[in-house]
């Protein structure tokens, strides 16, 4: 018995179960409609704060599913500046954090081009700017030439978990994978995202960035299946939750047979309890807008300003002054000032169970 997918000798004529999909799917396009429904009434300035905290959350925790965490600041400034929004606390982004950006919005900006070995190419120069992945040297833009396989384990105790398809095979393979993309085939949008993801992550045709550009696939043609480029749910997001599910069927899948019904179903759930919390990450941009229209009127500087959308954002941990003053770049007695401004107009108070220093928080303000 041959141990991979790929190997099958009908390969890669994928099968599945209409019947055990038909719900999941019309449960993720009544919640796909109801979303882009609801966006829709909104104004220009809050769909494109929602778009940017989509897009911001979705480069962020796909680079983390690797193992890389990404400065969120820059994340957010590098989108902002590439969608050309004017929005305030922009800082400089690292060359890496630019490539990540550059090739999310690529796929998702322009859904509806032409998936081609060349655009392929340009996403992965873009994830590898320097040529390195950590301290190792890849083949970037261009095919892996040796064989790869997908481990884990410490050294001498390594599991293998996939051996990828021959390094010769690729250029056949991801030639007859585009052929499917750029065809009418018949077939649900999303339902194709899914086969999408799985078979290109299979092919794993790179020395390294295989999943990023997967879900890139994946979101490009979820894009399409929306019929817009503005992003207002993050599967990767999830994805992050359910990392363990998410390789576990990943592994079960590519050693399993050509009947996928088991990872189409997985990634529809997946899909789904997407759509679900992201009315939790749209109702904290709708209170953020929200807030500014009530406070249009309120006379702050800059820095308050910066810090007032971090508490917005969801400021990790507690925030004191001397935070406030490293954050801000700014010395202790400006801090101090800076917050007990925004004290005087009831924009911020002290913590009730400060402990041992005081810490600070937004008030509660029904809007």
């Amino acid at each position: 018995m041959k141990p991979y997918i790929y190997q099958k000798s009908d390969w890669p004529n994928f099968t599945w179960d209409n019947d055990l999909l038909f719900e999941a799917i019309g449960n993720i396009r009544n919640r796909q409609g109801k979303l882009v429904g609801k966006m829709e009434s909104y104004g220009f300035e809050l769909k494109g704060e929602a778009v940017l905290k989509t897009l911001t959350l979705d480069v962020l925790k796909s680079t983390e599913i690797e193992g890389e965490i990404l400065n969120s600041d820059q994340v957010r400034s590098s989108i902002a500046r590439k969608l050309g929004m004017d929005i305030s606390g922009l800082i400089p982004s690292d060359r890496n954090v630019d490539g990540v950006v550059e090739m999310m919005l690529d796929a998702t900006q322009h859904f509806d081009n032409e998936l081609t070995k060349e655009r392929i190419f340009g996403w992965h120069n873009s994830l590898f700017p320097t040529g390195y992945t950590g301290i190792h040297k890849i083949n970037v833009g261009k095919w892996r030439t040796d064989d790869m396989e997908v481990v884990s384990g410490a050294m001498g105790k390594e599991k293998i978990h996939f051996q990828a398809p021959d390094a010769n095979t690729i250029d056949a393979e991801v030639e007859r994978f585009l052929l499917w993309i750029n065809s009418n085939v018949k077939i649900d949008a999303v339902i194709k995202a899914a086969i999408a993801h799985f078979w290109f992550v299979t092919i794993h045709p790179f020395d390294d960035g295989n999943g990023r550009i997967s879900r890139a696939i994946s979101d490009m043609l979820l894009a399409r299946s929306d019929g817009s480029s503005q992003r207002f749910y993050s599967m990767s997001a999830q994805i992050r939750i359910e990392r363990k599910g998410y390789y576990e069927i990943l592994e079960k899948s590519q050693k399993g047979t050509l009947d996928i019904t088991k990872w189409l179903i997985w990634f529809l759930n997946c899909l789904e309890n997407t759509l679900l919390n992201t009315e939790n990450i749209l109702q904290n941009t709708i209170h953020k807008s929200s807030f500014w229209q009530l406070h249009a009127n309120t006379i702050i500087n800059i820095r308050q300003k910066n810090m007032v959308n971090k508490l917005l954002d969801g400021f990790e941990g507690k925030l004191t002054s001397s935070k406030w003053a490293k954050i801000t770049k700014c010395s202790p007695d400006t801090a101090l000032r800076d917050m007990q401004d925004l004290m005087n107009k009831n924009i911020l108070k002290k913590e009730l169970a400060g402990g041992r220093s005081t810490h600070y928080e937004l008030c509660n303000i029904n809007l």
